[in-house]
């Protein structure tokens, strides 16, 4: 999605995706993990990203840390998608399965509540074969400002 796309207010799921659009292209370590952004909509987004070889742990699994990013980016892009910029104020991560080299993970986030400044997302993280692999909960908090416009 091309950070020039023309967003209609009037469209919240257009605004999405040119808010999603503008923030992945701003997006260096999202991009060098290989993330791709697969759906975006208000209140809601969905990353992949392949697991490789420089992403294994001492036991040849994924590093947490790297399932940990996805599912902050995909958290990331759903609570931005109504072009308020918000931050993460917390979150927590549950690691169910390892992940492991050749997989491709599927960050999914859901708002669950949106009241004032904080919001409250889960973000379910998949591999290929629909498989749990880990569940994260961030709490958000916006702040001034948009992604787009002023």
């Amino acid at each position: 999605m091309p950070a020039s796309t023309p967003a209609d207010p009037a469209d919240p799921a257009a605004l999405a995706r040119a808010v999603a659009g503008a923030m992945y292209a701003a997006d260096a370590a999202s991009q060098a993990l290989g993330m791709r952004l697969a759906d975006v909509g208000p209140g809601h987004a969905s990353l992949t990203m392949p697991v490789r070889s420089d992403m294994l742990n001492g036991h040849r699994t994924c590093h947490g840390g790297f399932i940990f990013s996805l599912a902050d980016s995909a958290f990331a892009f759903a609570c931005n998608s109504r072009n308020v910029s918000t931050v993460a104020s917390g979150c927590t991560i549950d690691f169910l399965a390892p992940a492991r080299e050749g997989d491709v993970l599927t960050a999914t986030a859901r708002e669950r509540s949106l009241a004032g400044r904080t919001g409250v997302y889960d973000v379910t993280v998949t591999n290929q074969d629909g498989q749990a692999v880990a569940l994260f909960r961030g709490r958000s908090y916006r702040i001034k400002g948009q992604i787009l416009g002023d």
